[in-house]
């Protein structure tokens, strides 16, 4: 069994998974959407996906606002959940996001990495932190 991450964006998908035994998690890559409001072809690579690494649960990031309140983002978030639930039959669990990507950013730029690297990877990253908050949750 195998749990998927996502990052949800207006523009990108950002995609981890887990390892078999649910300890790591491990950024796969990014789904560019070409339109906020196209979601077909997302869907079917996140199918794919779920085939290729067997995948039995979603995590899927819910950016709430700081004051703990749902803004617009969350709420297409909360929309895209229901959509992955019908297409997939899986289970999506929704987790505060908040501050993943500032976090993504922050150790990238410890690494090292330039601008453009670190737009490229930013999604995948957070997908990744996503995960691993969730995985370590469940210890």
């Amino acid at each position: 069994m195998r749990i998927m991450g996502l990052d949800f964006g207006a523009k990108t998908v950002g995609v981890a998974i887990s390892d078999p035994l649910l300890i790591t998690a491990q950024g796969i890559g990014i789904i560019r959407r070409e339109r906020e409001n196209k979601l077909r072809r997302t869907l079917a690579r996140i199918e794919e996906l779920i085939a290729e690494y067997e995948v039995e649960e979603i995590v899927l990031g819910l950016p709430k606002n700081m004051n703990d309140t749902l803004g617009e983002r969350a709420e297409l978030s909360l929309a895209f959940q229901e959509m992955l639930e019908r297409r997939t039959g899986l289970p999506v669990t929704m987790w505060d996001e908040r501050l993943t990507t500032v976090a993504a950013e922050r150790s990238m730029i410890e690494a090292g990495l330039r601008r453009e690297e670190r737009a490229e990877q930013v999604d995948k990253i957070a997908a990744c932190l996503i995960l691993q908050n969730y995985l370590d949750s469940r210890k």
